[in-house]
Order: structure tokens, then sequence, then C-alpha cells
């Protein structure tokens, strides 16, 4: 038999829950039985015990705190987000500009339609949470307005 064939029902038996193969062919007959399955559990158990998953937990709770202050504009749809309405034009706003309720503040094309976006509350664009051409999803973050 083969032995790259040989190799492949080896692998084929280890990765399944087949315990025992056996092939005949004519130039012979393999048996492959799988077998030390209870070397790896004593592995895994000391693995459990150290205390370095319960002091990783406090790490990611610093994102919270960091979360925008504000008032955030959503994407309303998918698309590609812009911030002028063409290229190499001003932008409609920067990080201080003050902003009306209603006023568009960026472009999100989707299915080439350009969609002006609008300020959906007045007041001071703090964050722009998006580049230039970047694809975003629904509901996605674009702006924060204090």
């Amino acid at each position: 038999m083969d032995l790259r064939k040989l190799k492949t029902l080896i692998d084929l038996v280890s990765e399944s829950n087949v315990s025992e193969l056996e092939i005949t062919e004519a130039e012979g007959k393999v048996r492959i039985v799988k077998g030390g399955g209870a070397l790896v559990q004593p592995v895994a158990a000391p693995m459990m015990p150290p205390a370095a998953v319960p002091m990783a937990a406090p790490v990611p709770a610093a994102p919270v705190v960091e979360a925008p202050v504000g008032h955030t504009v959503k994407s309303p749809m998918v698309g590609t987000f812009y911030r002028a309405s063409a290229p190499g034009a001003k932008s409609f706003v920067e990080i201080g500009s003050q902003v009306k309720e209603g006023e568009t503040i960026c472009i999100i094309e989707a299915m080439k339609i350009l969609n002006e976006i609008e300020a959906d509350k007045s007041g001071t664009v703090t964050q722009i949470l998006c580049e230039n051409g970047q694809a975003v999803e629904y509901g996605q973050p674009l702006f924060i307005i204090e």
C-alpha cells in the first residue's frame, strides 16, 4: 500500500470518532486502531487550575470606560463612507464643526447610489469614527455629536 495513502488513513482515523479501520486491497491488508485517548485527559487537567484566566478578566473591562460621550450618529445602511461630496472636495464636517439637525454630514454610497446622511441632533462634532472610503455596516457608529 502507498505510504501517502496510509498516512492519510491514519490522519482520518485520528481526527474522527472512528476507533478502528480495516482495509483490504490486492497488495495486502491494513488495520488501524485508535489508542492512547486516555493520555490526552491528564494533560488538559493541569492546564485548567492556573489562576491566569481570572487575572485576565479585569483587563478587557478597560475599553468600557473609553466609551464615547455624546450622541452617536449611526450608519442607516451598509455601504461606503465618504466625508465629502466628491474626491478633493471639502469635507461636510470636521472635528469641532457645529451642525444643525437635518444638516448633511457625510455620504454613504450603496449600490451606486449616493445617500446623504444628515445629523439627527444639533451640536458639535467631537469625533469622526470612520475613514474616508471605508466600508461601513448598518448601525456602525459614524460620528459623535455633543
